[in-house]
Order: structure tokens, then C-alpha cells, then sequence
């Protein structure tokens, strides 16, 4: 649908500039003013070096902390879609709450009119163009330092400049277009003219990706006498509704998660563009009693747009708020997250998010959570064990005696449909942003791609083994069983282990149970420990099951490794336990 708005607007565009030329300074002024705002977001997301997303995780466990961060994140970034982009992310990585997502995006409704007042204020009173120019100067200057922080202030600069520079085309181009055409001529009267205004406000919102630049656009044409108040009025309303409904456009091939909140968003904007449209005429009164007291003039339609455009949308996010918890029970109703084959498909790694890198990182280590997860899954299952079975039992050992049945399990297709496939989709998604990162958090990513590779290793490492297993748990020599359950026990022990130290906020109890980590490494070794030799000197097992056995205890030995590898990169944060897991690499080495 979008796709075919903006054909339909460069025909208009092609016939607007051909047929009138004084029209050509609004339409650069539209363009400068769009390229200005993703400027400035673009600035913003390389200089806050993830100080907002902090901010935004910490911040939205209450609805009311949730919309009044909306409120001031949005107008000090001027970018609802900055916020929007990383509070998608965060609810996919599972770091907020629906109700905390919805607060923050109904609360950047209200911090978006900051625009509207500096379009109406300044904008119109003063020559902004003349200001653009040092903004412009010192933001291209500061774009060729190294630093991505400077980078970024320069992209802020270039924001703003080109911001004011756009104002200051629309506001000349209208001055000229007065002279040869009015707008004004067909503005149609009652309520049939304010639908149809209010509809032009939301396409032209959807095609141009900015309701910021809509009402900028308004406003000029308003302080010209372009376009009258009334009409004004209803744009204001569409370009809300329209910001609502390009959310609703991209969630639509996305995740449930962001279905929810571009479905939760368009609700809200949909309700209160409704109500403000039935009482338009009965909400100019209110303005113009507002506008009177703050002894604005009755002929300044900008500043009076600019009270209305942030009264429907305060009140209107006043009364939304004590019906966000209901809305959120509608919404989980209505959008149920996919079951099934989640495994093979990546849970929180979302495109539109890479463009914040800080935010794009997190996402990247919840999924290689995920990967472990399948992992040891299928690792219990190679071992012939449900993980339900021993997860968070003090007694594993007699769990693993009891646990006699075959599962059934194709290594070769786990690997390569879902532990491959998730495992080169974060390998992929990963590149997309790593460039962008800092050095100390590009360097963590590396070894979350490390953790990565240790986890398809360990995978694949345990074909062999499975065969084995499920070859001796049935058989008459008690002797080669009783190994084969030490092994069984050692690699679920380790499993186990690392679910505690995944769950733990204890340093002490995460120390402790990493050296437990290391002393199931060492019982592996049947070579340093002489049981190997033992079995043999006493012919409890024969020559063939001595070599299956020390191949197998190699294969378990190489897996705990990996696992205990893993767990230094995503859960285990003191430097002295992450040297766990090295002394085998360093044993093998030499």
C-alpha cells in the first residue's frame, strides 16, 4: 500500500513542480526538513553509547514512570521512532513489559508536540534559515573526526540545521505560491471538509514517514494564509492518526510483540483522532480560552495549533493510561506468540534494531541464549535424559540409574535445522551493527560469536557419543554401563550447574559452583584418574570397549569444555572464574 502512496506522490510532485514553479521551494523545504530528522536520529543513536536504553530498561516498571519517560525521551530527541525502535527491541529480548512499551510510545505522543512549538515559536518569528547555516558548518566538520561520539554530534548539528533550513524553504515557498494560487479556495465546509483534511493529513504523514514534518508543513502554510484554521486543525488530527498507521504497516511481517504494539499504538491514536474530530468545534473553544489566558494574540494560528496539538493529545493520553493494563490483555489475545518451530527461528533478533547497536548487542546475547538452550536440550537427549527430569535435583546420579529408555534423535538434522541455522542467523545479524560498536563492547560480541561456535561444537561432539550410549545402556557388562552413566551423570551435572549459575546473583555461589564445573572436568579424564587401566588389567571390559571408551570420554570432556565456555561469556562476570575451562585448552596445547 505504501508502495503504491509514493508513486502516486511523485506523479503529483512531477505535475505540482511542472505546473506551478514557485511550488518547488516547499517541496525542497519538505525534503530538507525529512533529511534533517533522520539526521538528528541517526546523530542520537551513535552519541548515546547506550545510555537511553539504560534508561528505558530501568524505567518502565510502573505505567506512569513508563509515560513520563515517553514524554521527555521523546522531546529532548525529537524522534518517536528512535524510541519506538528501541522499546520494540527491549519488549522482544523480553527486558520490558507490554504495559511499560505501550506507556513509553502513548507517552512520545505528547513528547512529539515539542516540534509543533518550535515550528510555531521560532519558526515563524524569526529569519531560522539564517541559523541552519553554523549548524550545517560545524556538523560537517565534526562528521570527519574519528570518534563516533563527535560523529554523532555532528549528524545532531547536521539535524538541526537542515531542520531549520526546511522550515525556512516551506516558509518562503508559501510566501511565493500565495501570489499565484490559494489553497484556501478549496476548503470545503462542515464536518465534510474536516474529514477530508484530516484523511490528507494521514496519507501525506504515511508517504513522507514524519509527522513532524506534516505539521511543519501545516504550520507554514498557515502563517501564510494558505490554509485556514480550521482545516489546519484537521491535519493536525490525520498526521496523528498517520503516525499510528505507518507503526501498523511494518509491524505487519514482524513479531507478535511488536504486532501488539503497533496494534495498541494505532488504538490509541485511532480513539482520541476520533474524539477530537467529533468535538473539534467544542475543543477550539477550550483553545481559544487557553490561548486568550496566556494572552497569545487571536490571529496567532500557529501557537494555537500548537495548544491544540498537545491538549487532545495530553488529554487523550490522561484518559488512555488507566486502561493500558486492559488494553494489554486485548492485545496478548489477539496477536499469540508462534509455538512449535520457535526453535529453528530466531526469537529476538529483530532488523529494524540494528540501527541501535547498543540495543542490537543485547538482542544478539539473548539469542545466543536461545542457541544454548536448544542445545542442551538435545544434548539431555543424546545423554538419553529429559532435562526436566534433573534440573534442579541434588541427587542426579540415581535420576541417571533410572533413566534406562532410548530417545530417538537425529543428531545431523538438530544440527543443521535448528542449531546451524539460528547459529548463522546471529553470525548474520551480528554484522549488520558490529562496525558501530565501541571497542570494549565489539570485543564482547566476539566472544559471543565464540560462544557460539563452543555451542555447535559441543553439539556435534555428541553424535558419537549418543550412538554409544544408547549401545551400552543395554548392555550385560555392568562394568562399560556403569562408565557410560558417569558420563551421562558428568554432562548433566554440568548442565545443571550452569542452569544455577544462569539463575544465581550470588559471586560467592557462582564461584562455588564453577569449581564444581572444574572438578567434572578432571573426573574425565580416565587416563590420569587409571580407571581406564584398572578396567582393563581386570578384563572387566574388553579391548574394543576400552577404545570406545576413552574416544567417548574425550567427546564428553571436549563438551563441558565448550559449555563451561559458554558460560563464562553470558553468565559468569568475575575475572578469576572466567579462567575456568582455559587450563584444558592450555593442557591440550602443550
Amino acid at each position: 500500500m505504501k508502495k503504491y502512496l509514493s508513486y502516486i506522490l511523485l506523479l503529483l510532485l512531477a505535475y505540482l513542480l511542472y505546473a506551478n514553479e514557485e511550488s518547488k521551494y516547499v517541496v525542497a523545504g519538505i525534503g530538507i526538513f525529512v533529511i534533517g530528522m533522520h539526521f538528528m536520529e541517526d546523530g542520537f543513536k551513535l552519541f548515546s553509547g547506550g545510555l537511553l536504553e539504560k534508561v528505558i530498561a530501568k524505567s518502565t516498571n510502573t505505567i506512569p514512570k513508563s509515560i513520563t519517560l515517553g514524554v521527555i525521551a521523546t522531546a529532548t530527541l525529537q524522534s518517536s521512532s528512535l524510541i519506538a525502535i528501541i522499546v520494540i527491541s527491549f519488549l522482544s529480548a523480553k527486558i520490558i513489559s507490554l504495559a511499560g512499551a505501550l506507556g513509553v510510545v502513548f507517552g512520545s505522543a505528547v513528547g512529539t508536540t515539542t516540534t509543533t512549538w518550535i515550528v510555531s515559536t521560532l519558526g515563524m518569528k524569526i529569519d531560522i534559515a539564517a541559523l541552519a547555516l553554523p549548524m550545517i558548518i560545524f556538523g560537517v566538520i565534526f562528521r570527519f573526526y574519528k570518534q563516533k561520539n563527535i560523529q554523532g554530534i555532528g549528524n545532531i548539528f547536521l539535524g538541526i540545521g537542515f531542520f531549520f533550513l526546511g522550515i525556512g524553504y516551506m516558509k518562503d515557498g508559501f510566501e511565493d505560491l500565495k501570489q499565484g494560487i490559494d489553497l484556501a479556495q478549496f476548503a470545503v465546509d462542515g464536518y465534510k471538509g474536516i474529514i477530508i483534511y484530516a484523511f490528507v493529513g494521514m496519507i501525506v504523514t504515511v508517504i513522507i514517514q514524519s509527522s513532524a514534518a506534516t505539521l511543519a508543513l501545516t504550520i507554514t502554510a498557515l502563517s501564510t494564509g494558505q490554509l485556514i484554521y480550521l482545516d489546519a486543525l484537521a491535519i493536525a488530527v490525520g498526521a496523528n492518526i498517520g503516525t499510528a498507521t505507518t507503526a501498523a504497516i511494518g509491524a505487519m511481517v514482524s513479531n507478535a510483540n511488536s504486532k501488539r504494539m503497533a496494534l495498541g499504538l494505532f488504538i490509541f491514536k485511532g480513539i482520541v483522532g476520533f474524539i477530537t474530530l467529533v468535538l473539534l468545534y467544542f475543543i477550539m473553544d477550550i483553545v481559544d480560552y487557553i490561548a486568550n489566558t496566556l494572552d497569545i494574540s487571536p490571529d496567532n494560528w500557529g501557537m494555537k495549533l500548537a495548544i491544540f496539538h498537545t491538549f487532545f493529545n495530553l488529554v487523550g493520553l490522561i484518559i488512555f493510561s488507566f486502561f493500558i493494563p486492559r488494553l494489554v490483555l486485548f492485545l496478548k489475545k489477539q496477536f499469540v506468540a508462534e509455538v512449535g518451530d520457535y526453535i529453528q527461528k530466531p526469537k529476538y533478533l529483530d532488523m529494524e534494531v540494528v540501527a541501535v547497536p547498543f540495543v542490537a548487542l543485547k538482542a544478539t546475547r539473548k539469542e545466543t541464549i536461545h542457541l544454548y538452550d536448544n542445545a542442551s536440550e538435545v544434548l539431555s537427549h543424546a545423554i538419553m535424559l529429559h532435562r526436566h527430569r534433573y534440573l534442579g535435583k541434588t541427587d542426579i546420579s540415581s535420576v541417571v540409574k533410572e533413566s534406562t529408555d532410548i530417545i530417538e534423535l537425529n543428531i545431523d538434522d538438530f544440527y543443521q535445522t535448528r542449531i546451524k541455522s539460528l547459529y548463522s542467523d546471529i553470525i548474520y545479524y551480528s554484522t549488520y551493527f558490529i562496525n558501530n560498536l565501541e571497542n570494549e563492547k565489539k570485543d564482547y560480541l566476539y566472544d559471543l560469536r565464540t560462544a557460539c561456535r563452543d555451542i555447535a561444537d559441543a553439539v556435534k561432539n555428541t553424535k558419537e557419543l549418543q550412538q554409544n550410549i544408547s549401545k551400552y545402556l543395554s548392555s550385560d557388562n555392568d562394568y562399560i554401563k556403569d562408565e557410560y552413566n558417569y558420563l551421562r551423570e558428568a554432562l548433566a551435572k554440568t548442565i545443571n550447574t550452569i542452569n544455577e549459575i544462569k539463575n544465581s546473583k550470588d559471586e560467592l555461589d557462582v564461584l562455588s559452583k564453577s569449581e564444581l564445573l572444574k572438578d567434572y572436568l578432571k573426573s574425565l579424564d580416565v587416563i590420569s584418574t587409571g580407571r581406564i587401566d584398572v578396567l582393563i588389567r581386570e578384563k572387566r571390559i574388553d579391548k574394543k570397549m576400552a577404545t570406545t571408551l576413552l574416544n567417548d570420554s574425550s567427546h564428553a570432556y571436549i563438551i563441558i569444555n565448550k559449555l563451561i565456555n559458554v558460560a563464562k561469556v553470558l553468565w559468569i562476570e568475575d575475572l578469576t572464574i572466567k579462567q575456568l575451562g582455559e587450563n584444558y585448552e592450555a593442557g591440550k596445547n602443550s
